[in-house]
């Protein structure tokens, strides 16, 4: 059994590959390598997957948004199932950079869509994200709340993957599950997020810059709990019997919202972070920032009632585990 992990050098992407091949399932990882961030970061990722689980892992370095690339390269495996996790990140870097968005979030996941019909594959799951829900001020966000006001591009462009993909569940009777995943972190995660900017700075004993005067809430998810569900999600894909699934659809496609059912307080995150480092932090408070929103917080109730989600990682485990990490990469 094969499974095709889209995104494979990037944070999630990395620990789902990881379980999976522990598992004994055989990856195909391909990711274009961009530097976003540190491309270093992801080569590092890709080394750590190669060397602990050899053969079984091929890793394949190449733009999914351009279509012929991808099926030249894939055109000898066999592909059970797919996990799209790649796609352009971040809230803010979309107000500088849009073209990237559109060119790997719409281009990008509808040749996704495409291979996923082409090769008539069990099951796709893919990265949809909680700024889908934009501005919405009722909390927890649910599935079944309207997501149609996006704040950033980066949200319009989720948005519009969750519409593609529906289209494509309705006319080709593909079994899809979109994941809107909440504030993920972890060891191996990302730079250019609250929990590795923070911790670099108070070990450093550089301020840290707070936005909107710290009055800002987030669902923070541990990155073993995310891989638990959506290996979960994958397993399971929705039936096509015409009945409604989360999200609404009666097509075989759902829509889950994937956190910690628990949102934080960001001065109290950093609390949590100055017990981990051994140090206290210098707060640079800052006004709110375009495309981001105040709070955060899933309503997990269709993914714990259909798969049995239920995360068990607080901030307070997991936060050490992340800055444990972050001290041995760096002094590695």
């Amino acid at each position: 059994m094969t499974i095709l992990v889209t995104g494979a050098a990037g944070f999630i992407g990395m620990h789902v590959a990881d379980r999976l091949l522990a598992a004994g399932s055989a990856v195909v990882g391909i990711d274009n390598m961009n530097d976003y961030y540190a491309v270093s970061l992801k080569r590092d990722r890709i080394a750590a997957l190669s060397e602990k689980h050899g053969k079984l892992f091929t890793f394949l370095e190449l733009d999914f948004a351009d279509m012929d690339a991808l099926q030249a390269a894939l055109a000898d495996q066999t592909i059970e199932s797919i996990v799209h996790l790649g796609a352009q990140a971040g809230v803010r870097y979309s107000l500088i950079n849009p073209h990237a968005y559109v060119r790997s979030n719409l281009a990008g996941h509808v040749n996704m869509l495409e291979l996923a019909r082409e090769r008539r594959v069990r099951h796709l799951v893919y990265a949809s994200s909680s700024s889908v829900y934009g501005g919405n001020d009722s909390l927890p966000f649910r599935v079944e709340d309207r997501a149609d006001h996006p704040v950033s591009l980066y949200a319009a462009t989720k948005r519009a993957d969750e519409l593609m993909s529906e289209t494509y569940a309705h006319l080709f009777r593909i079994p899809m599950t979109g994941l809107r995943f909440f504030t993920v972190y972890g060891p191996w995660g990302r730079p250019d997020m609250a929990m590795w900017i923070f911790t670099s700075k108070i070990l450093h004993g550089e301020p840290i810059p707070v936005f909107n005067h710290g009055r800002m809430q987030r669902d923070f998810t541990y990155i073993d709990d995310i891989v638990s569900g959506i290996l979960g999600c994958l397993a399971s894909p929705p039936p096509d019997d015409g009945s409604p699934k989360a999200g609404g659809s009666r097509a075989p496609h759902r829509l889950y919202n994937i956190g910690n059912n628990r949102p934080e307080e960001l001065m109290h995150l950093i609390a949590v972070l100055e017990d981990a480092c051994g140090r206290k932090a210098e707060v640079d408070f800052q006004p709110m920032q375009p495309g981001d929103v105040h709070a955060t917080f899933a309503d997990i109730g269709a993914i714990a009632d259909d798969i049995g989600f239920a995360p068990t990682m607080g901030i307070e485990q997991g936060v050490p585990r992340f800055v444990s990490w972050y001290r041995a990469y760096h002094s590695a």
